[in-house]
């Protein structure tokens, strides 16, 4: 998958917290998992640069405002400050999805998942762009790769329970 998706699997230097909630994200036992997806979120949205943690917030903002335009230039901007934040990369793919820019999207995906290779957040944008783009094998690879990385990810589950059912008869 690595080299055609054009990220590998390696050793990234996250921090422990982030460590401890994945593994606690993976725990069959975890009850609440949603609370430590929102902590991952929030831990992820830390550039450790007052300034870019602002400009992916005023991002966010206007994205969450449909201005689009203005979002990608606050996201572009921390990216420019900070170009090792995976989280500005990773909204700026979202933006690009929404206003339909697929190529500009995978593009920033793939930043982001070589940055921060356990981020479902970008895997899951990369499975919606292959289902979209009628992709259906390359769209099940990664909701499975998803999977690895974040067992409880209801829209990976139903997703690769979709495309398993829908490749059914094909050649997977």
């Amino acid at each position: 998958m690595s080299s055609q998706f054009g990220f590998r699997n390696h050793a990234y230097a996250q921090s422990s917290k982030i460590d401890d909630l994945f593994i606690k994200l993976q725990d069959k036992d975890t009850k609440n998992y949603e609370v430590i997806e929102e902590q991952i979120w929030s831990e992820w949205r830390k550039s450790g640069s007052l300034k870019s943690d602002l400009l992916l917030k005023r991002g966010m903002n206007a994205m969450a405002q449909g201005d689009f335009t203005a979002s990608v230039e606050h996201l572009t901007a921390a990216i420019d400050y900070t170009p090792m934040f995976a989280e500005a990369w990773n909204m700026r793919a979202t933006v690009f999805f929404l206003m339909e820019k697929y190529a500009l999207s995978v593009s920033d995906i793939q930043q982001t998942l070589k940055l921060n290779p356990r981020h479902f957040g970008a895997l899951s944008g990369l499975g919606m762009i292959f289902e979209r783009s009628g992709q259906p094998k390359q769209a099940l690879e990664v909701y499975k790769k998803l999977l690895e990385v974040h067992p409880r990810s209801s829209n990976a589950i139903t997703s690769v329970n979709r495309l398993i059912k829908d490749l059914e008869g094909t050649s997977l």
